[in-house]
């Protein structure tokens, strides 16, 4: 297992950056609860955008909660298995993908992986990067092994690389990569989009039923050498590569 990343906050935050960091909203949901007076710092209400917090001594509180960052920033990569849910609690009492992750930082998924789905899932508690790393202008790539019931047909390959229609819009152009020798019942499928369900949806549109999917790669994230179930911290190197990725600071 990889060392955990010691990052360290800086002297001062922005108020909306620091209630992102800590899970309370976006930057942008984060700037309406300031200007709504709904946000105080150490007792007083407090509306100008351009506040600035100490993470490690202010009190800050939202309609009277407190919220406080993390010791440090936490960043994991998990190889998902099949029939975890891609959520932080479940009301029917299924097993998420928290219950795999043992640390002190209460952390969050980044985008979802469905319940049969496998592979690369990353977890963390910087909101900042999360939120630019899921917002569809980013437009992070996520790989995937997909394996159907039937051979593909290449006009339907075509049409999926195309981008194709389904209930909830148009899907990007996509990357598809047919594996050699499995009858064409085996692809690796590059997108950049996070609709729900979306690649078994767009091979569904065409009659074929996904067997099995596994996310081989999320944002340059591999899960090579990690057992299914398992986890590990971020590099620094990886964390830092996010970071530009997405144009955090």
């Amino acid at each position: 297992m990889e060392k955990q990343s010691e990052n360290v906050f800086p002297e001062t935050l922005r108020l909306n950056r620091f209630l992102a960091m800590a899970g309370v909203a976006s930057r942008r949901a984060a700037e309406e609860l300031i200007t709504n007076g709904e946000v105080e710092v150490n007792g007083k209400v407090v509306t100008e955008l351009g506040t600035k917090v100490n993470p490690r001594s202010d009190v800050v509180k939202v309609n009277g909660q407190t919220y406080s960052l993390a010791q440090r920033l936490v960043y994991i990569l998990l190889h998902k298995p099949k029939d975890f849910i891609t959520t932080t609690s479940d009301e029917k009492g299924r097993r998420t993908v928290l219950d795999l992750v043992s640390v002190r930082e209460r952390v969050y998924p980044v985008g979802r992986l469905d319940r049969q789905t496998t592979g690369a899932l990353l977890l963390t508690n910087d909101g900042v990067l999360a939120n630019k790393l899921m917002h569809p202008s980013s437009e992070v790539v996520k790989s995937y092994h997909v394996s159907l019931d039937k051979g593909l047909d290449q006009a339907h390959a075509e049409k999926l690389a195309r981008g194709v229609h389904l209930e909830d819009g148009k899907t990007a152009p996509a990357e598809l990569e047919i594996i050699p020798g499995t009858k064409n019942r085996e692809i690796v499928m590059h997108i950049h989009e996070g609709k729900n369900r979306q690649i078994r949806r767009m091979f569904e549109s065409f009659g074929y039923e996904v067997e099995k999917l596994h996310r081989l790669n999320y944002a340059g994230l591999t899960v090579q050498g990690l057992a299914r179930g398992m986890w590990r911290f971020l590099t620094e190197k990886e964390i830092e590569k996010l970071r530009k990725l997405v144009g955090v600071e």
